[in-house]
């Protein structure tokens, strides 16, 4: 029975079906082989869907919409035009100049849409007849053109960045590990989206290198500065050059929210589109709103019915088995992030990036956790090379969308590209092996309490005399026995219970009893209801009290 109900799973995934539709499907046999009932298991998968509506999740869920929203708004307006002006005037006279320009054209544009194939698509109609009419071989300005679509996907406010901070974010219980494993590594949607920006700009660079080394060789002509046109192409694409920075620094002076901001992104643009540059016009409305919600709707439902298929993975112990068949193959943390490498490039190339954050990354999250990768870093590599995915045959996506709207063989495209894809690689390499490059800014404090076990954190060796502290089920407690426990906030409650006795015995006598009496009370009660690391079944009983120091 379970046989011919993978089997058809498989059917349909191959012939087309939804890929939601095929994930309900998965959490629908998983729940029908559960030793539970149908109603039990199944109810207990679509429940996540409740939790993803609540809290920080709901926030950033929010941002998805309005971001793409804004993207829409760009696409159907004259925004490439009047970027490629610009980057040409400013840019056109150095050595690759115009194919540098596209690199940077497309780097923006696809931050805002977020989708590689609606950038080759807007900008390519533009900026292959001019590559070619500036003395470009055709086949390397093709490539230039397809290989630079998914650049951008790194830089603020690109979408997948929210996708994949949102999917890792409700993934709770990993990500207290990673904390637990290091206090800076604590996961905020809000923190990741900085994280791509060095790896970004090395990926670009890189590009550059090889655009302006094949201009030098090829002898390609420059254009003449103008400073006229320079100055008049900037004030033209002003209001839409500003808008990458108008975001990025409000998020970094923190004048709102991520929702918040994204709101003010779409008003700031149906303004300037609708009544600066009046490409929009309002009954053209209807159609981007359609069109953007019907991608919104495909998105959530598919983010909606992942989360369900992670719930029923969980269950039935899929990561774990994953991880401990790493384990026993592959040997070094080096040697999973070159095998990572591998296969989500193999990913990349046959799914899009929204289908493959939520149904891999909950799988691959895991097993970088006991690599101890970091997560901040493990979301750059996943991203990049879902970048280089849709570039790799012999189906990567972007292959097939520049073959159609260049009319040219697939093929021909795929030779274009290699020298693309070498250079995407080589880049990816040095963003893999170098973390140092993955840049995020530190956790937001907590508030007063966190910042109090801090300092009690950090002075407590010097302060306290007490080391040994008797629970009232005679257990014996010692001071050393904190920095064991591997929960940071246990183990600064832990530590504070030392100090604060310490500080008892320096009152009077009846006095100091008392005092020691209440804390060790308040600890052990605490303890019972958090299930932390030390404390059984105490008894809450008054007597027994007994703090034992070096100073008797």
């Amino acid at each position: 029975m379970s046989t011919l109900l993978f089997a058809l799973l498989i059917l349909a995934f191959l012939t087309g079906s939804r890929l939601f539709a095929v994930m309900i499907f998965l959490c629908a046999i998983g729940a029908l082989l559960s030793t539970r009932s149908f109603d039990a298991e199944f109810g207990g998968f679509m429940s996540e869907f409740l939790k993803m509506g609540t809290g920080d999740a709901a926030t950033i869920f929010s941002t998805i919409p309005l971001f793409i929203y804004a993207g829409y708004l760009m696409a159907v307006s004259k925004t490439a035009e009047r970027l490629v002006r610009f980057s040409n005037a400013l840019l056109g006279w150095v050595p690759g100049g115009l194919g540098i320009v596209t690199i940077l054209a497309c780097a923006i544009y696809t931050t805002f849409t977020g989708a590689s194939g609606v950038t080759i698509v807007a900008l390519g109609s533009l900026l292959m007849p001019s590559l070619i009419k500036s003395k470009y071989p055709e086949r390397f300005s093709l490539g230039l053109v397809t290989g630079t679509g998914s650049v951008g996907l790194l830089f603020p406010p690109a979408l997948p960045l929210f996708i994949f901070g949102t999917v890792l974010g409700l993934q709770q219980e990993l990500t207290k590990k990673w904390m637990a494993q290091n206090p800076e590594w604590e996961w905020a949607t809000e923190r990741f989206i900085w994280a791509g920006i060095v790896p970004g700009l090395v990926l670009v660079g890189s590009l550059s290198i090889v655009v302006i080394a094949i201009a030098v060789i090829k002898k390609v002509p420059r254009h003449r500065f103008d400073l006229p046109e320079l100055g008049r192409s900037f004030v033209i694409a002003l209001p839409e050059l500003a808008l990458p920075f108008l975001i990025i620094g409000a998020l970094a002076a923190g004048l709102g929210d991520i929702a918040q901001i994204a709101s003010l992104t779409v008003m700031y643009l149906l303004i300037v589109e609708m009544a600066v540059y009046r490409d929009v016009k309002p009954m053209d409305l209807w159609h981007i709103t359609k069109e953007s919600m019907a991608l919104i709707g495909a998105i959530f439902i598919i983010v909606f019915a992942s989360n369900a298929v992670t719930n029923y993975l969980v269950t039935a112990d899929v990561p774990k088995m994953l991880v401990a068949w790493t384990r026993d193959h592959i040997g070094s943390r080096e040697a999973f992030l070159l095998a990572l490498n591998c296969l989500l490039i193999l990913v990349g190339m046959m799914m899009d990036i929204f289908s493959a954050i939520l149904i891999v990354l909950p799988l691959i999250a895991p097993i970088a956790y006991e690599y101890g990768v970091n997560p901040y870093h493990l979301g750059v590599i996943f991203l990049l090379n879902l970048e280089i995915g849709y570039l790799s045959p012999p189906v990567g996506l972007n292959l097939f969308i520049s073959s159609f709207k260049f009319r040219k063989p697939v093929t021909e495209v795929v030779y274009s590209v290699l020298p693309f894809i070498g250079t995407m690689l080589v880049a990816l390499m040095i963003v893999t092996y170098i973390p140092a490059l993955t840049v995020v800014p530190p956790p937001k404090p907590r508030g007063t309490m966190d910042g109090l076990v801090r300092m009690v954190k950090a002075s407590v060796d010097a302060v306290s005399n007490v080391k040994e502290i008797t629970l009232p089920d005679g257990t014996i407690k010692k001071q050393m026995e904190c920095n064991e426990i591997t929960d940071p906030f246990e183990r600064d409650n832990c530590l504070l219970l030392f100090s604060e006795v310490t500080a008892c015995r320096k009152k009077p006598a009846e006095e100091a009893k008392a005092c020691e009496e209440k804390l060790i009370k308040e600890y052990v009660g605490a303890d019972d209801d958090d299930t932390g690391d030390f404390g059984g079944d105490e008894d809450e009983d008054d007597g027994g009290f007994e703090a034992e120091g070096e100073d008797g």
